[in-house]
């Protein structure tokens, strides 16, 4: 660890094309900050997602400032934190902890790095009524800011239903009952009569390609938001465009979310919109390096 810097962490499966190390440490530079931020990947040490609480204990002793979760520990990181903030406690899902005093404390920034991400890039989309696939931490954050944000429904699918009915049950006690429906039923009557589409489940991802959903449910005037980042143009992304769909693609949601965690760690204010150029330049830069350093 070196001398001095503010260490902290990604925590993870098969993170190894993750952005952070990157984002994170050019804003640092670029604020003056000693700081270096490194991937644990559990598919390289052949550890189960319980094994969070482990690297939990084990960065603290270590001196890390904290860790970023991301699949799939965010949920199995809760019961070896000492302290949610209110977003995460509602959330049931964790993606950045902050080690403060001792403390393990779990925060939540995906649900606001999507609205944010919304905001900017389908400022005018409809929310009356919008299909939600993948209920695991992704998918609490999103349905979680799409309420936040004013949605009429959420309907939630998932493969498995029993966690799609909990979700939908935790967000209808906190937002009003109707407000967000399980998916029974069929998938294509409930995506021809919404709206948007929230993708958040993995499926897209470099090591799980594919659509999550039939592309000939895709139509012009429905709206596309997915939540992978890397690839940036998953397949969902580009079969959505060519059918004609605004789409919002991960990149957002990941840069804002990146911008809070980067606040908790430091305390200091990082430069959201420098943060987003330079992580256009990530990746479009063959490898996912900066071209800036």
């Amino acid at each position: 660890m070196a001398r001095g810097a503010l260490v902290v962490g990604l925590v993870g499966s098969g993170i190894g094309p993750s952005l952070s190390p990157a984002l994170h440490e050019e804003e640092a530079r670029r604020l003056g900050l000693r700081y270096r931020y490194r991937r644990i990947d559990l598919d390289e040490w052949g550890l189960p997602p319980e094994a969070v609480g482990d690297i939990v204990a084990i960065t603290r002793d270590a001196g890390y400032r904290g860790l970023n979760i991301t699949h799939p520990c965010k949920q199995a990181v809760l019961p070896h934190l000492g302290e949610l903030s209110p977003d995460a406690q509602a959330l049931g899902a964790v993606n950045t902890v902050v080690f403060d005093g001792g403390r393990a404390v779990g925060h939540n920034t995906d649900w606001s790095g999507f609205v944010r991400g919304l905001e900017v890039g389908l400022p005018d989309a409809d929310l009356t009524s919008v299909v939600l696939l993948g209920a695991g931490g992704a998918g609490a954050a999103v349905a979680h800011g799409l309420l936040t944000a004013g949605a009429g429904t959420v309907r939630v699918f998932d493969l498995d239903p029993a966690r799609a009915e909990a979700l939908a049950v935790s967000l209808s006690a906190r937002f009003g009952a109707g407000r967000a429906t399980t998916g029974h039923g069929d998938l294509a009557d409930a995506v021809r009569a919404a709206d948007g589409l929230v993708h958040a489940t993995p499926t897209g991802m470099a090591d799980h390609p594919g659509l999550p959903l039939p592309a000939d449910l895709l139509r012009p005037d429905l709206w596309v938001a997915e939540v992978v980042y890397r690839p940036l143009d998953t397949e969902l992304v580009t079969t959505a465009r060519a059918a004609g769909c605004r789409v919002l693609d991960g990149g957002r949601m990941f840069a804002f979310q990146a911008a809070e965690g980067f606040r908790l760690f430091t305390g200091a204010d990082p430069d959201t919109e420098r943060m987003l150029r330079h992580f256009d330049r990530l990746v479009r830069t063959p490898g996912g390096r900066s071209d800036v350093r």
